[in-house]
């Protein structure tokens, strides 16, 4: 885990790197007209952050929509075509939640392989609507929430984790989701969030309490427009 992390933060560093060397040389007019005119684009920095985070599997879909949205924008001006950002932007939102939706609906499309499907995994889609739900499985194994302008809220004060690490996937795009847990639970979130936010209020039990660190609950995706929040009684 450290090394992947010293990986991404050297790939980050790198082209921070070449980029603000790459301006220098600009300034000083290393770079003729047409080069300034194609390199030195908000829309190449957008394609570049998105060919980062692909690279990272946890990230993958950010990078994807970054890297589209500055592909079409760049391509615009290189064909000189004629839309302006709101004529693509709900659109363009709409087909990604679908593309999204039908996208983590396909089986094995999830990155991480459940032991079982049943009580122990909640697979929950939200699309202009939501409920709560109650979870008491005493073998949680994590699973997917998709929460697109609605969401769902989720009560798991009474349900234990199963051993080792458990996932939950998170999309929501103008929606979020609510996650009531036990207080002594180790939760790390690695949610990439663009307008949005995924925060932890749940009340950690104090260093010496003894709980396993080694099992522990990890929250990850994409959240646009939204967020999440986990809260203990």
């Amino acid at each position: 885990m450290e090394n992947k992390k010293t990986d991404k933060q050297l790939m980050v560093g790198v082209v921070i790197l070449l980029i603000g060397a790459a301006l220098l040389a600009s300034n000083f007019g290393f770079f003729s007209y047409e080069i300034r005119r194609y390199l030195f684009r908000w829309e190449v920095i957008l394609m570049a952050l998105g060919i980062i985070f692909i690279s990272n599997r946890e990230h993958r879909s950010t990078g994807v929509i970054l890297l589209v949205i500055g592909g079409v924008f760049y391509l615009r001006n290189f064909f000189d075509l004629h839309f302006n950002f709101w004529q693509i932007f709900w659109p363009g939102l709409l087909i990604l939640a679908g593309v999204m939706i039908l996208f983590r609906g396909r089986p094995g499309s999830n990155i991480h392989e459940f032991e079982s499907l049943g009580d122990e995994v909640i697979d929950d889609l939200a699309v202009f609507g939501g409920g709560d739900r109650v979870v008491t499985s005493q073998n949680f194994q994590g699973g997917k929430i998709t929460a697109v302008f609605g969401g769902s809220n989720f009560n798991m004060s009474r349900a234990r984790l199963a051993p080792g690490k458990n996932y939950i996937d998170v999309f929501a795009m103008f929606g979020g989701t609510k996650l009531v847990v036990p207080e002594d639970w180790n939760i790390k979130i690695t949610v990439t969030s663009i307008f949005g936010g995924f925060s932890d209020k749940h009340r950690m039990l104090p260093v010496e309490s003894t709980y396993d660190k080694e099992t522990v609950l990890i929250i990850r995706g994409f959240v646009f427009f939204g967020g999440g929040e986990i809260k203990s009684f």
